[in-house]
Order: C-alpha cells, then structure tokens, then sequence
C-alpha cells in the first residue's frame, strides 16, 4: 500500500444508546471483546459481529496507519488512511487512541516507543 492512501472503511454507524445496549448483551453472551469505535459525540461504530477486516486492525503506538472521520452523503464513516509505505505481509496497525481512564488497559504492541497502556 502506497503512503496517504485508503486503506479500508470501518463498519456502519449506531447511536450510543443502541451501542450501550450492544455492549451490555455482548457482556451476557460472554464476548470477551467488542469493536466498538467512536465517530462523535453520539455515534458509535460497531464491527463486534459483522464488518470486514478493518475491525481485526491491532492498536500500535508507532502505527503505520491512521484513522479519520469522514462525510458521505451526510453519513460519517471512519476510514483507515495509510501515513507510509505499507509492505506485502506486513501488520497494518494505527493508534486507537482510547480515552484515559483510572483503569489502564495493557499495551502489547511491542514497538520501542509504546507507552505501555492503550489509555
């Protein structure tokens, strides 16, 4: 993959309080892990059950992707840009950029710049 260009679009949009409930059903099935993916204030993207591999994409503290919101047709989606050359077989990661909270979330990207918690 070329640098700055797209590389996969992610999921559909809902609102929070349709992905809250997702959240709390996917807790009672015992889904250890959701794909979840804030565009604004009120829309969520949900991958957990369905979408294609930009929901696989790993966290990385030194990502050779990014992601960015965009408008289509006055419908936001995130999409996945690459930021350098990509090669044949290599990971494409990007940052995930969590929020910070008092509960940390382990890093295990390995990369020599990884600050250690995704939040």
């Amino acid at each position: 993959v070329a640098a700055h260009r797209l590389v996969v679009q992610h999921g559909l949009g809902f609102l929070q309080v349709i992905a809250d409930m997702r959240e709390k059903r996917y807790e009672d099935e015992g889904i250890g892990s959701s794909y979840m993916f804030r565009v604004d204030h009120d829309t969520i993207i949900d991958a957990t059950k369905c979408g294609n591999f930009a929901r696989f994409i790993n966290h990385s503290c030194n990502p050779n992707c990014y992601a960015k919101v965009i408008t289509v047709e006055s419908q936001k989606k995130i999409v996945i840009y690459s930021k350098q050359h990509i090669n044949v077989n290599e990971e494409i990661t990007y940052d995930y950029k969590f929020p910070i909270e008092d509960v940390k979330i382990p890093c295990l990207c390995g990369s020599e710049n990884c600050r250690g918690t995704l939040n």
